[in-house]
């Protein structure tokens, strides 16, 4: 996505001290790798690149919620506060990782990911492509699931009551219960079943918006000793502010700026990704004249902006943009109502929005 590597609002050194607590947690892991051989090893250090670098966008959301609810507004954060937020950017890593070999891609930020630098590591010893393509795959499972685990044990040695230890635990449970269930649906249209409109914000709130951010808020108050109302209320808030988010990435992903955004305008296009601009435009008699471009890897600008205008003359875009607005204002209700500064619901808006801030 687009956002900001640095989210608006959100201090240096909170996310300096998450940066600082997961290179602590792979300088401890790493060397217990080493006796199980090299090839570990490198799995273990593509692990730890695989973590670093990326917006934050979840921790900065738990801390922001800890300060909040906490009241604390300055100063250093408590290390199990910190703690709890390098656990959500390691399941997101986990997530992402998996995600990447469901997709069968490679590369990630312009690199090889865990799967690519598999692959290389095994094509340099000598192996086929088609065997160095398995090795890769195997690889990046096992790193998501390395990763799953490790965001659980960075949870479980929190020192705090226990009953928010095991509350986190539950909201970890919680996400992949959730993500799980929204990547398989996901998957699962694109081999049977076209979604419409229900099944593609079902795909959105337990794939993107849950963990995203209605995890991340209710993470950091539960750890300042929120009370059950408070919570439900950020859970709520934060599946809305997640929805708004990914359909705004939706049409970003469509009819953004690449200049500005950096998001491919194409990609989704030739992805076939069935998003609700999608399931909106194919309501409209027009789509059955371009249907058989959507969805073609070798799709050419000049039939990409056929799709763009008759996405855009359904009334697709405009509805999908009245769909964010909506959303947002229900989570700015929900904000506003849970007694949210101004300054800091400011905040969690605009690193919310992956164009951060910015609009087409």
């Amino acid at each position: 996505m687009s956002a900001p590597t640095q989210p608006v609002g959100v201090a240096d050194a909170d996310t300096d001290a998450v940066d600082a607590c997961l290179e602590d947690f792979f300088a401890r892991r790493i060397p217990r790798s080493h006796p199980y051989g090299e090839p570990y090893r490198r799995l273990w250090r593509s692990i730890r690149d695989a973590a670093r670098g990326g917006k934050r966008l979840r921790p900065a959301l738990l801390l922001l919620a800890y300060r909040h609810v906490a009241q604390v507004e300055e100063g250093e954060l408590p290390r199990d506060a910190v703690a709890a937020a390098a656990a959500l950017e390691l399941l997101h890593t986990a997530f992402v990782v998996h995600d990447d070999v469901i997709d069968h891609d490679l590369v990630r930020r312009g690199r090889p990911n865990v799967a690519g630098q598999a692959v290389v590591d095994a094509i340099d010893a000598g192996a086929r492509s088609s065997a160095a393509r398995d090795y890769g795959t195997a690889a990046a499972i096992l790193a998501g699931d390395l990763l799953l685990s490790a965001a659980h044990t960075l949870v479980a040695g929190l020192d705090v009551p226990a009953d928010r230890r095991r509350a986190l635990l539950e909201l970890l449970d919680e996400c992949v219960m959730r993500t799980a269930a929204g990547e398989l649906v996901d998957v699962w249209s694109a081999v049977a079943t076209v979604p419409d409109e229900a099944g593609v914000l079902a795909v959105v709130t337990n794939k993107t918006a849950a963990y995203t951010f209605g995890a991340p808020l209710q993470a950091g108050a539960i750890l300042a000793g929120a009370d059950h109302a408070t919570l439900t209320g950020l859970r709520t808030a934060g599946i809305h502010l997640g929805v708004a988010y990914q359909l705004r990435d939706d049409v970003l992903g469509v009819f953004g700026d690449e200049s500005t955004t950096g998001k491919s305008t194409i990609g989704d296009l030739r992805e076939g990704k069935e998003t609700l601009l999608i399931a909106h435009a194919r309501t409209d008699t027009r789509w059955r004249d371009v249907e058989h471009l959507f969805g073609r890897p070798d799709l050419e600008e000049s039939e990409a902006r056929l799709l763009r205008s008759v996405i855009a003359h359904s009334g697709a875009l405009a509805r999908v943009e009245q769909r964010i607005a909506a959303e947002l204002a229900r989570a700015h209700e929900m904000l506003r109502t849970l007694g949210m500064p101004h300054p800091l619901l400011d905040t969690v808006l605009t690193i919310t929005d992956p164009a951060g801030g910015r609009r087409r």
